[in-house]
This record gives C-alpha cells, sequence and structure tokens, in this order.
C-alpha cells in the first residue's frame, strides 16, 4: 500500500535493460512504432513498485484516482533492432495542480545514442465522478519528491531530444 515517507530518497529517473523481441518487430527487424508504448509503460510499472514502493492498483484503490493518458508526443529517432538490448528511462518531468507530464527515452546498451523520446500527458482523475482531482496531501508531496522538473514552458520536444544527446555524450 502507499505510503508517502518524507525521510525517504526518491530517485528521479528509472530504468531499466530490455531486449527487443522478434515478436515485436516489422519486416526490417526494427521494434514496430506502436511497440516502443508497451516497451516504455511496461518498463515504468516494473520500475515504479521496487523504486517507490508503488503498486499502482494499491494507490488506485485508497484514493479511487488515477492519472489517465489524454496526450503522447513521440519521436523515433534511430531505430531498435531485433535482439538489440535497450536502456529505458523514464521520469515526471512537470506536474501542477492536475496534470504530470511523464517523459520516457530510450537508448542503446551503453547508453550511447538516443533511439526515441515520449513524453505523455495525464490528468489525475477521481474514478468514481470521472472529473478532474487536484493532486493533494501525499500525492503532491510523492510528486514533488519524485519529479525532475523541466521548464516546460522555455523547453520544447525537440530541444529536449537535443539535451539528452548531449547529457549521453557527456556520460
Amino acid at each position: 500500500m502507499f505510503e508517502y515517507n518524507k525521510d525517504k530518497h526518491y530517485p528521479k529517473e528509472t530504468e531499466s535493460r530490455v531486449v527487443i523481441r522478434f515478436q515485436d518487430c516489422d519486416p526490417l527487424q526494427h521494434l514496430n512504432n506502436a511497440k516502443y508504448f508497451d516497451y516504455f509503460f511496461n518498463a515504468r510499472e516494473d520500475q515504479v513498485p521496487k523504486l517507490y514502493g508503488v503498486e499502482m492498483m494499491d494507490f488506485i484503490r485508497k484514493y479511487q484516482a488515477a492519472w489517465v493518458v489524454y496526450n503522447h508526443n513521440i519521436s523515433y529517432i534511430r531505430p531498435a533492432r531485433v535482439g538489440e538490448w535497450i536502456r529505458i528511462m523514464s521520469r515526471i518531468i512537470w506536474h501542477d495542480h492536475q496534470t504530470v507530464i511523464v517523459e520516457y527515452y530510450m537508448t542503446d546498451d551503453n547508453k550511447e545514442e538516443l533511439k526515441t523520446l515520449m513524453w505523455t500527458t495525464m490528468r489525475y482523475v477521481d474514478m468514481k465522478q470521472g472529473k478532474s482531482l487536484d493532486h493533494s496531501g501525499a500525492v503532491k508531496d510523492f510528486l514533488l519528491a519524485t519529479s525532475d522538473e523541466v521548464d516546460i514552458a522555455k523547453t520544447t520536444f525537440k530541444s529536449r531530444i537535443k539535451d539528452i544527446k548531449t547529457n549521453l555524450l557527456k556520460s
């Protein structure tokens, strides 16, 4: 069950190492565009409980609320190929009273080449009424502790690609 702990350190970024499966690829042996979503969401779903102690179903039951996706912005930069080991990172890059943006990006196994970047925008919704709900209490504290705030007003999706590529080169 989700309990926010103000004394705990919460990492800002999740990371998974995954192999690209044959069944998920097109005839050119590239990861099918629609499958990127599965790889991103599965990686985050695997990592969030490990890093934060949060099982989303427990969270939904406790607060009777969930984040509902209403927008994706994705850029396919380099193909992920069948049999290739890749890294998937994710983090909350922005939030306000009702909305969060989760950034997902995929690199090669050595974290030298950016393959894909995706931003997913979600609204916090009351499960009973289906209406937007404000982040409050432990939920708000958790978002503050786990967010890697990016100035969305001054950052474009395209500039974010450049920033991530630059940071990969520095690593």
